[in-house]
């Protein structure tokens, strides 16, 4: 019989010498597009966290305008200083007295909302212009602000562009926002430098040559234009801008016609994909280098290295190499000595490497179970606030003793199982905080069997189901009923314990519904549906795939979901190993 060979054709060197040069070409072109592709992912997100930390500071100004300018029209309104100083004359103990109110006032105001921001007071029947808290101009540009303010207050058209607006005004070369606030005779004003105002952003990375400043209405900058590095911008060439990337951000303040602009340039990011490019050049040359070695030392190396490979292939039953054979290499002998040493490294940290994928899945799992807590706190002190303005002082102490429960139990230990009893008295608690809220709008009933007392159940599981139901299920028009029984059944021979939860509202969505039954991932992209996926898991990892989880929608309308859980977990050993 003739032996088939055709599988293990020889081929020279040659052949081997541009098979590597081929490799190193695509490998060339496919690290150019790698490189590219990274830079631009790379500068996408850049851009979109540089764009979420502007929204941010935005918002945070946009409130603490509204506030100040609150706190002024409160203070006119209500405050007797100013009344005081109107009705006294400017040396009287009366208006002393109540002009040291006042600017303990504001100087409290102003410490709470920064020291650049300054406050006046005008007093028209007298003429006075005052400052209400300590300043933080020159004396050069607060009289020509004083002088500008009066003229504007006098100027009832010019008025009526600062009438509780933040304004931008020019004063000695430099901007300034104002916020003028009226009461009868009696005017009070907010004011902050553009600069000032602008610092925050101009501390974010934006590139040696980015920079952030403010405009008006008409996109003028008010602010000094400055790069990132703190330098004077200098006016870029035809080559500068056609090789710098950039990107431009613009925010609007809300009620003051300004906005903030940041210009980020990427130069970092070029040079990075340059550098690639030099090291892919480099490695084609050596590449080629080595081959041309190959080809000189083909018998004198690349023999016994074949020969070295082909016995490492051959490991014998209790997992050593084979004998190695003498090549008269001293190196290659001293590698099949060092090769058997390895072998027994890497049994040791094949080991290592599970007991660090255990404790990984720990670690995931504490962290899926912190970010799956709800985030409601907001709406509950706003409905507090809302109780506080209409003087409902009893439901304000049970809202505000409801809160302090809920949170006291989302802020417990970080225990993998708590008992079923506690989860549904947090269960009550959340809905009686959403019934407080949205009223007559739901119901709910709870039942659960006396067998399931003890049962054990890992935290926020259910808190997750329910808050889902009053997102989705609950409307300011139609009453529906939400429903959470828990009994203890036989499954396949197993003791189980069965956790329905379902709602008479409109139910999941048709592909909702298709992909949680065909176990496929719910789309995050939005942030929604990141409780039930977390949740899902953490059933998963605890449970060690015994649970199960159906959802379902009614025949007569609304969602329907049920957990079948395990009487007892599997438990793990500290090193994370099932026992």
């Amino acid at each position: 019989m003739i032996k088939n060979t055709a599988g293990h054709k020889p081929y020279p060197i040659r052949h081997y010498v541009k098979l590597t040069i081929l490799i190193s070409f695509t490998v060339l072109i496919l690290d150019l597009v790698i490189s590219v592709t990274s830079v631009s992912i790379v500068k996408q997100q850049s851009t979109r966290y540089l764009q979420d930390t502007a929204d941010l500071y935005i918002n945070r100004i946009n409130h603490d305008f509204a506030y100040i300018n609150h706190y002024m029209g409160w203070t006119l309104a209500n405050d007797d200083s100013l009344n005081m100083m109107n009705a006294h004359e400017l040396s009287s103990k009366e208006f002393l007295n109540s002009n040291e109110d006042l600017f303990k006032r504001f100087s409290e105001l102003q410490r709470n909302y920064g020291q650049e921001f300054n406050f006046f007071f005008y007093l028209r029947n007298q003429s006075f212009f005052l400052n209400c808290a300590p300043i933080s101009i020159d004396y050069s540009d607060y009289r020509e602000l004083r002088e500008q303010i009066i003229s504007f207050i006098d100027d009832k058209k010019v008025y009526e562009k600062f009438y509780s607006r933040w304004t931008p005004v020019l004063v000695n070369g430099k901007y300034y926002i104002i916020n003028i606030v009226p009461y009868y005779n009696r005017y009070l004003i907010g004011m902050i430098s553009a600069d000032n105002l602008i610092t925050p952003l101009r501390q974010i990375n934006l590139g040696a040559n980015g920079y952030a400043s403010l405009i008006d209405e008409t996109g003028k900058d008010i602010s000094t234009l400055v790069s990132n590095s703190g330098k004077p911008l200098q006016k870029e060439s035809g080559l500068q801008k056609l090789f710098q990337s950039r990107t431009t951000i613009t925010n609007e303040f809300s009620d003051t016609g300004l906005s903030a602009k940041m210009v980020i340039k990427f130069g970092a990011f070029e040079k990075i994909m340059i550098a690639q490019l030099l090291i892919m050049l480099l490695f084609f040359i050596v590449t080629s280098t080595l081959c041309a070695v190959m080809l000189f030392f083909n018998r004198r190396i690349l023999g016994p290295i074949q020969s070295f490979s082909e016995n490492l292939a051959h490991l014998s039953e209790d997992g050593q190499p084979a004998d190695f054979k003498s090549s008269k290499i001293i190196e290659l002998e001293q590698a099949n000595a060092q090769f058997k040493d390895l072998v027994d490294q890497i049994r040791n940290i094949k080991i290592a490497m599970y007991e660090q994928e255990l404790e990984k899945q720990s670690i995931q799992l504490d962290f899926m179970k912190q970010q799956i807590k709800p985030h409601f706190f907001l709406n509950c002190l706003t409905s507090i606030y809302s109780m506080a303005q209409i003087q409902m002082y009893e439901e304000i102490e049970q809202m505000a003793m409801s809160t302090s429960k809920y949170f006291r139990y989302i802020f417990q230990g970080s225990e993998d199982f708590v008992l079923l009893a506690g989860e549904i008295e947090h269960v009550r608690i959340y809905l009686d905080i959403q019934k407080s809220r949205y009223r007559d709008a739901f119901v709910y009933e709870i039942e659960q069997d006396a067998l399931t007392r003890d049962m054990m159940i890992p935290p926020l599981v259910l808190q997750t189901f329910i808050e889902n139901s009053v997102k989705y299920a609950v409307s300011r028009t139609d009453e529906i009923r939400i429903r959470l029984t828990v009994n203890r059944r036989i499954m396949e021979g197993e003791v189980m314990n069965v956790i329905e939860i379902s709602d008479t509202g409109p139910g999941f969505p048709y592909e909702v519904l298709d992909k949680l039954n065909q176990g496929e991932p719910l789309d995050q992209s939005k942030g929604t549906h990141i409780g039930i996926m977390n949740t899902l898991k953490r059933l998963e990892y605890l449970y060690l795939r015994r649970a199960a989880v159906s959802f379902s929608n009614a025949a007569e309308g609304g969602a329907c979901i049920t957990l079948c859980l395990p009487e007892f977990p599997v438990p793990l050993t500290e090193s994370g190993q099932m026992r």
